[in-house]
Parts: structure tokens; C-alpha cells; sequence
């Protein structure tokens, strides 16, 4: 289960808690739909593609982001990411200046994203949008389409095309908003934002029957498995539903036949110490931290005494070793011997051609007025 998220909210029967939170839910409820259906959103001259999630926690957004944003350098274009900046001190806009910037003042996601397009923070995504618009000089000049990250919830900026992902395990967990469950507004409002869902399976999901893959609303399919949970969607959502898995973005030999102490502090740790054993290392210990985790000097002595006692390499996400880079002592030693794995996502090829035809169809509608 990822730290900070109560296991009941992806448990199969009602919990109490999801009860006694029921009223509390409603509440937040109301309020983002409310949000969500009173704005006015603005409408940027440049093509907007939007990345996003239904619920709190990690479901693979920051690789989708990655993945598209290459997809259309390739094509040509000229993406500028715009993003909060989550967990950074800066509000923006403002853009990235340079990729060894401190995380704990822009956020380890956008230095990650910055390492692939231009990358702008904004907390205010209409203003974020004009200053793309408006950059007339520089390395940053000239975007041709803007990328959000993480935007489905946010009402501000219109979008031309917009797709969801969803954790192919995890699901919607109990189907109730958050303090009641994962869900960061209701799914029905939330569906209604999205023009394709990508499915993020884990290569190591267990199969499913073909029993479970009919029959149950797509809302309360807590730990329902891939294959029912793709069922259900391409049942009751109109558009798009494709299928991607996480994949190591380095050969399996670069990893296989070592030993190991993980670390991680994202969304679901388990995941990615399960995907280095995958690789062949042997994980010899591990350490998990509450996702976003600052680390410190304690921290940082720490992990390098559990691996000096195990005679064994560190490896750690790529999100946590940027956040480890541009400090000195225990710090920049555990970033010198920590090894980062990328991730990227892996897409069968119906697939991968799917979303680049949505994706650039979306932006030639958007620039033809239609």
C-alpha cells in the first residue's frame, strides 16, 4: 500500500472509516464538481494535450507526460510542459532554468520533465499558459503545443485533448472521494474530462479469468484486477481505452546478479523494489519514505551504513535520487552510489500508434479553429 494511503481505501467491503468520512466526502465532493462546472476556462492560441489522473497517489502520470512530450518532439513540434510544481516552493510562473536546481524548490517532477522539453511552473495555470505564449527570447521561445501535467481536475486552462491513467491494479479503490477513498472529485464528473484512459498494468499483475472481466460498475471495482477493470471501461466509457506497463528504460543486464539496498519515496514503493527483483537484483533490504520525502543528512547516513553492512550497491527511483542532487555531505555521497532506474512505459503497438494519431489529430483540430 503507497505511504500516506489508508489501505481501506482500496479494501473490497465498506470500511468504517469510509462510513464515519462519508459526510466529509460529500462535502469535498460538491466543491470540486462545483469548481470543475462553474469555470470559465482560458483559451490558450497554442494546442493543449493534458495528462492527468482520477485519484490521489501514483499511477504512472510523470512517465505518460515523458512519453508524450517525445512523442512530439519527434513529430516535430516544440512542447513546453506546464506543471504546479508540487512539492517546490516556487508558485510561478516561472520557468526551469536548469535541471540540477534544488528539488525542494521546484519539485522533483518538474526537474524530471525538464530533462525532456522546456518546463514551466505555474500554481496559476492560465497565467502559466500565457507566459508559454508570451516567451519571445531564448532557448524557451517558440513552443508550438503545451503539455500539462497533472491537470484533469483544473478547470482554468481549456484543453484539446485530454487523457486519463489509471493504475491497473488500484483501480478507483472503494469509487469514494477523497477523505472516503482515492478519488479527487466524483467519477462520473471526472469521466465526463477525459477523451481517452490509458490503463498502467504491472507486468507481474496476475491474470484474470474471463469470468471477472464482465459484469460490475466500473465505479466499485476496488482491487479488481487489469482485465476486468479494461473490460469495464471500454464498456462504459465512449472513448479511447489503451493499455501501457512500466518498464525498466536500461537493459535487464545492467541490474541482474547484484545486490541491493532500495529506497524509495513515492507513491508505492513495493512496486519498484518488486521491478528491480524483476531485473534479477536481489534486494537485500529496502527503505521506504512517504512520497515527495525531503531527505535529510540522518537519512541519507543512514541508507549508506544499511549498505555498507550489506556489502551491497543502493538503487533508488529516479523522483528520489533528483531529489537528493545539489547538496553536499551525506547527501551528495548517497547520490554519488545511489543508481537511479528510469522508468519508462512500454505501450503495445496498436497502442503506442493510438495515442500518437489522438494526440496529433487533436492538435492539427486545435490549430485549424474547428
Amino acid at each position: 500500500m503507497p505511504i500516506g494511503e489508508p489501505e481501506w481505501w482500496y479494501a473490497k467491503d465498506v470500511r468504517l472509516m469510509t462510513r464515519l468520512l462519508g459526510p466529509a466526502a460529500r462535502i469535498f465532493a460538491a466543491i470540486a464538481t462545483r469548481r470543475i462546472e462553474s469555470a470559465v476556462p482560458y483559451r490558450s492560441r497554442l494546442p493543449v494535450i493534458c495528462v492527468g489522473n482520477f485519484t490521489a497517489g501514483g499511477t504512472g502520470k510523470t512517465p505518460l507526460t515523458l512519453h508524450i512530450a517525445r512523442l512530439l518532439i519527434a513529430a516535430g513540434e516544440r512542447p513546453a510542459i506546464l506543471t504546479r510544481g508540487y512539492g517546490g516552493r516556487r508558485a510561478g510562473p516561472c520557468w526551469i532554468e536548469d535541471v540540477s536546481e534544488l528539488a525542494e524548490d521546484v519539485g522533483d517532477e518538474p526537474l524530471l520533465l525538464a530533462r525532456a522539453a522546456p518546463t514551466m511552473i505555474a500554481r496559476d495555470r492560465r497565467a502559466g499558459a500565457i507566459a508559454v505564449e508570451t516567451a519571445s527570447t531564448g532557448p524557451r521561445s517558440g513552443a508550438t503545443v503545451i503539455v500539462m501535467d497533472d491537470g484533469l481536475q483544473n478547470p482554468s486552462l481549456a484543453k484539446d485533448f485530454t487523457i486519463a491513467i489509471v493504475d491497473g491494479v488500484r483501480g478507483f479503490g472503494n469509487g469514494q472521494v477523497i477523505p472516503a477513498g482515492p478519488l479527487r472529485a466524483p467519477l462520473d464528473v471526472q469521466l465526463e474530462l477525459a477523451d481517452a484512459i490509458l490503463v498502467n498494468i504491472p507486468p507481474n499483475a496476475r491474470p484474470e479469468s474471463r469470468e471477472t472481466t464482465t459484469g460490475g460498475s466500473v465505479t466499485n471495482l476496488a482491487d479488481a484486477g487489469p482485465a476486468r477493470l479494461i473490460a469495464g471501461l471500454r464498456r462504459d466509457f465512449p472513448g479511447p481505452v489503451l493499455t501501457a506497463s512500466a518498464e525498466a528504460a536500461i537493459p535487464r543486464e545492467e541490474i541482474a546478479g547484484r545486490s541491493y539496498v532500495a529506497f524509495a519515496g513515492i507513491a508505492n514503493p513495493a512496486r519498484f523494489f518488486a521491478l528491480v527483483e524483476r531485473l534479477g537484483g536481489s534486494v537485500v533490504a529496502h527503505r521506504t519514505f512517504k512520497d515527495h520525502h525531503t531527505f535529510g543528512e540522518t537519512d541519507a547516513e543512514e541508507l549508506l551504513d544499511l549498505a555498507d553492512r550489506h556489502g551491497a550497491e543502493l538503487i533508488t527511483t529516479e523522483k528520489d535520487h533528483i531529489r537528493l542532487v545539489g547538496y553536499g555531505g551525506a547527501r551528495e555521497r548517497l547520490a554519488n552510489r545511489a543508481r537511479p532506474l528510469p522508468i519508462r512505459l512500454a505501450f503495445p503497438e496498436r497502442d503506442g500508434a493510438r495515442l500518437a494519431d489522438l494526440v496529433m489529430a487533436a492538435i492539427t483540430t486545435a490549430r485549424s479553429g474547428a
